[in-house]
């Protein structure tokens, strides 16, 4: 059984979906007003573990994504400029084809890092009638209010608001910690729809029961989350900055709509430093999956180096440690390769530990940990394949197709195995330190030799 962290409860909970076989999973997606960054795609690889694991469990997984290409302003406080609007002038295209091009640069991405397609895509421009038919509701039910910029959520009449972050909104002051908005009655309130500004004429706005505008960044998702998937659901994801704000809105709308709890597990993931900084490009710090890519760097490399580490623990991104993983990734291929073909029954004793990590809270660093273990120990070569084959439907680093990518460096030039068997009669000889010079040359030449109980090993690096 799946054991989840929930930040609703703050505990590590049994996973018991609301439909026995069924999932239903929201996944918020980005803001496609520029490229996302490693950061970003971090998040997505972690959904994309749960969801494998999800499946791997027996379940079948209705995985929804959302594109936010409208209403995202540069601040949470309901001010500032929408950030497709600003991806337009950074850009100088329209916001309809900055929304494309970055909507195709974030599935790239995707594609790359091996993520497993959601089952349903959804844009906030095409459900705009539903958010406007939520807001609708809301307003039936004495929610919302009309301030001098849009239509407003009234939270003072919600009172379990603060369940998800646990933040003690009494102490918020506009003016201090959020900006004043003229007519907001509380600085917790945020908005349902904007209206656009009178002097100005936007390039996406539409015309609502309150006035010409558009949506605000929260609404989207509850308006089309709880039309893929229904009011009550399993699972929603996020990164840890959503907390406070989106998600909190989320819920308080559409709890508020709906008169019904609205997710069960909330899961969220933390977030990724650049050399112990944080990501910013005034730092110039923020890699791209394709840039990385651009230097020769696997993406598949970025997703190994991502299972290192627990997706509740934030991580420190750094070239070397990408390196590493490269080379991690390139010698697993190549052991794998060299084990030969898998056997119809793998190890049970180390996929027993192996499910077992991935079901506690999405432990990847452990299963990793497992899988290395396996190829170490005296279990046969085609158990040690069936099971790591197994092990990457989770993985997700395309360990079938290891011969393809690394099958020519596993064609050891003739000169490499004179080298390695004048080493080996060095060694013989009990000439060691002739032997270690001899090694470093062979690893200049891109192989390591390892001495092992069986014999010799040539592994390219």
């Amino acid at each position: 059984m799946l054991r989840i962290y929930n930040t609703l409860t703050r505990k590590i909970e049994d996973f018991h979906p609301i439909d026995s076989s069924d999932v239903r999973m929201y996944a918020c997606g980005p803001t496609v007003y520029d490229y996302q960054h490693i950061g970003n795609m971090r998040r997505y690889v972690n959904d994309d573990i749960l969801v494998r694991v999800l499946e791997y469990d027996g379940y079948k997984v209705k995985h929804v994504i959302n594109i936010t290409d409208v209403g995202h302003l540069t601040s949470d406080q309901d001010t500032g400029e929408d950030k497709m609007e600003k991806g337009s002038k950074k850009f100088n295209m329209s916001v309809w084809d900055i929304a494309k091009k970055f909507e195709k640069a974030f599935f790239q991405d995707w594609e790359v890092l091996n993520l497993k397609d959601p089952t349903e895509i959804m844009h906030a421009t095409d459900y705009i009638k539903d958010q406007i038919d939520l807001i609708q509701i809301l307003e039936e039910k004495g929610y919302t209010y009309k301030a001098d910029d849009g239509v407003y959520f009234d939270t003072s009449k919600f009172p379990d608001y603060n369940k998800l972050s646990m933040q003690k909104i009494e102490g918020l002051k506009p003016g201090i910690r959020v900006k004043v908005v003229k007519g907001k009655r509380n600085p917790s309130d945020f908005a349902l729809w904007k209206f656009s500004p009178k002097d100005t004429k936007r390039q996406m706005e539409w015309k609502s029961p309150w006035g010409v505008g558009f949506p605000g960044w929260h609404l989207e998702c509850s308006a089309m989350s709880m039309k893929a998937l229904g009011v009550h659901f399993d699972i929603h994801t996020g990164g840890i900055d959503l907390i406070s704000v989106h998600h909190t809105n989320e819920i308080a709308q559409s709890e508020a709509a709906s008169s019904k709890p609205f997710v069960n597990y909330w899961v969220h993931h933390a977030f990724l430093a650049v050399e112990n900084e944080k990501m910013s490009k005034s730092l110039e710090n923020l890699y791209r999956v394709g840039g990385l890519a651009s230097k020769g760097y696997d993406p598949l490399s970025l997703r190994y180096l991502f299972l290192q580490t627990h997706y509740r623990q934030e991580m420190n991104f750094t070239l070397d440690s990408l390196k590493a993983s490269q080379k991690a990734l390139n010698r697993l291929r190549d052991e794998l390769i060299l084990l030969g073909k898998p056997a119809d029954r793998g190890c049970e004793e180390y996929d027993n530990e192996f499910f077992a990590a991935i079901n506690d809270d999405l432990n990847m660093p452990k299963a990793l940990a497992v899988l290395w273990k396996l190829l170490k120990s005296d279990e046969s070569n085609s158990k040690k394949v069936k099971s790591i084959l197994d092990y990457d439907e989770i993985l997700g680093l395309n360990l079938s197709k290891a011969k393809e990518v690394r099958g020519k460096k596993l064609e050891i030039p003739e000169e490499v195995i004179r080298m390695v068997n004048e080493r080996e009669k060095l060694r013989k000889q009990r000439r060691f330190y002739l032997a270690d010079q001899m090694r470093n040359k062979i690893k200049k030449m891109g192989y390591e030799v390892e001495d092992g109980k069986k014999g010799i090993k040539v592994i390219p690096l």
